[in-house]
């Protein structure tokens, strides 16, 4: 009888000539940057290559640059920035980039910068997936994507982005020219972006909270000098009267300026000023959570076709979901004096469904809104539809709010000093829609056209909402610019 090893030889025999076939035509393990003098060296070496960037620390006196396409770089490297007016990344005018895994943050004692963390401009078929973007502080985002389409964002992590800074509006003396103390700062900007995927992200500033500590440390929300002289503009009356503003959290987790085909999902956001700022058309914002902030999702300087749906927004402190136009939203213009024609960029056409406001007021700085005049809800409101800044603005209009919950946590009773005790909402209203300062007037952009249906809405301090739901029906007139 055979033996067992004479039986199995043939088949070791040839699984052994397999792998060495397969080795022979298996691609060549990527270029390291070790190998290279520094990161810049190994990209400039390597054009249209993805570089394997391995474990260590890389430390920058400049900012990287990538402008050829295909160039990307993978790995667990953390690279550092030691300049605070560069970013550590700039990508320019490159298709097919990739980035992986990496670290980007900036040197102990110089995070507070003047530039983005990582830029990307012009460019196209980006994917970002598992980045770590840490202690990039600064007013400009710390991921910055501008005029760039057909974009992956997936799996990647924001930390720590705001700064202590000065909010300038001396550049807009038409409506604002003043200056004030702020924190500020944003997580991610896409402005004039087409085309873009940004799915289970987080973005959480752990270091700058809106406190009254803070407040009063850095002097937060009073005016100051700006790069050009102050002018009282229409919108600013309060602000050179009191030598203050209240609304000195600036900044949001996400801003989408500009763009069309959006989608935004699965993200989580904590400690923002505001976490969704949508100034864009063709958005789904769409199952994410925003754990503390000023406002949670905000649709609004022309803010066209969105959805926003499934999303859980807790601890929201001033507005839940803010709908309105602003300084930026206008009718269309006919050519005329040897101006192009401009387009229209109004808001509406938008749907607001099944989302969950819940433990309203609860947040960071409910103090400074809603508890700041000792009259619980006072000015704040889980859904908000607001007329225009200016009456030359288009109205909100062509909007369905339904199957949502704002849910008052006050009610299952609050554990205080020991004891279980029921308290009060925290928000005026769970719908509040009409005009600033909650007069009876209408305006010419008081919202219209506006569907309510199957919603649960706790009622708040005030009620349920300043309107009856059933009042804004739709409407066939047309839209157009007051004659």
């Amino acid at each position: 009888m055979p033996k067992v090893a004479t039986i199995f030889r043939p088949l070791y025999v040839a699984s052994m000539l397999f792998a060495a076939l397969f080795s022979a035509n298996a691609p060549a393990q990527s270029p390291s940057a070790k190998d290279y003098e520094n990161l810049q060296a190994a990209i400039d070496a390597l054009p249209g290559k993805m570089i394997f960037v391995p474990d260590g620390e890389y430390h920058l006196s400049k900012e990287l640059r990538i402008q050829t396409n295909g160039t990307g770089l993978y790995g667990f490297g953390t690279i550092i920035q030691e300049d605070p007016a560069r970013p550590v990344l700039l990508v320019e005018k490159a298709a097919d980039v990739r980035l992986r895994d990496l670290t980007f943050t900036r040197a102990a004692g110089k995070q507070d910068a003047t530039e983005p963390g990582i830029r990307f401009v012009q460019c196209r078929n980006l994917s970002l997936e598992g980045l770590r973007i840490k202690d990039c502080k600064s007013r400009e985002p710390a991921l910055r994507l501008d005029e760039c389409r057909d974009v992956a964002i997936r799996h990647c992590e924001i930390t720590n982005y705001k700064r202590i800074a000065v909010d300038d509006r001396t550049n807009d003396p038409i409506h604002w020219g003043y200056a004030f103390h702020a924190i500020d700062g944003t997580g991610m900007l896409l402005s004039l972006c087409k085309n873009v995927q940004a799915e289970g992200n987080r973005i959480v500033e752990y270091a700058l909270l809106p406190t009254r500590e803070m407040k009063d440390q850095f002097h937060l929300g009073e005016l100051t000098e700006g790069l050009i002289p102050s002018v009282q503009g229409s919108l600013a009356a309060s602000a050179f009267k009191n030598k203050y503003v209240n609304n000195w959290h600036q900044g949001s987790a996400v801003l989408v300026s500009k763009c069309d085909n959006v989608t935004l999902s699965g993200n989580y956001l904590e400690n923002c000023a505001q976490g969704f700022d949508v100034h864009s058309d063709h958005v789904i914002v769409a199952n994410n959570t925003i754990l503390c902030g000023m406002i949670g999702i905000k649709l609004t300087h022309g803010a066209r076709n969105v959805v926003a749906t499934g999303n859980m927004l807790r601890r929201i402190d001033l507005w839940g979901i803010l709908l309105n136009p602003a300084t930026a939203s206008h009718y269309a213009k006919d050519a005329a004096e040897g101006e192009a024609a401009v387009e229209a960029n109004v808001d509406g056409g938008t749907v607001v469904s099944d989302n969950i406001v819940t433990e309203f007021g609860f947040g960071n700085e409910y103090w400074n809104w809603g508890g700041k005049e000792g009259t619980a809800g006072k000015g704040s409101y889980a859904i908000a539809l607001f007329e225009g800044q200016e009456d030359i603005e288009p109205p909100l209009r062509d909007v369905v709010i339904g199957g949502n919950i704002v849910y008052n946590v006050g009610r299952d009773r609050i554990i205080q000093d020991g004891k279980a005790v029921e308290e009060a909402p925290r928000y005026r209203y769970a719908v509040y829609a009409g005009r600033w300062g909650e007069s009876a007037e209408s305006s010419p952009t008081t919202p219209r056209d506006i569907v309510f249906g199957a919603n649960i809405l706790h009622p708040g301090t005030a009620g349920v909402s300043n309107i009856d739901l059933a009042t804004i029906a739709p409407t066939t007139k047309p839209s157009g610019p007051p004659q």
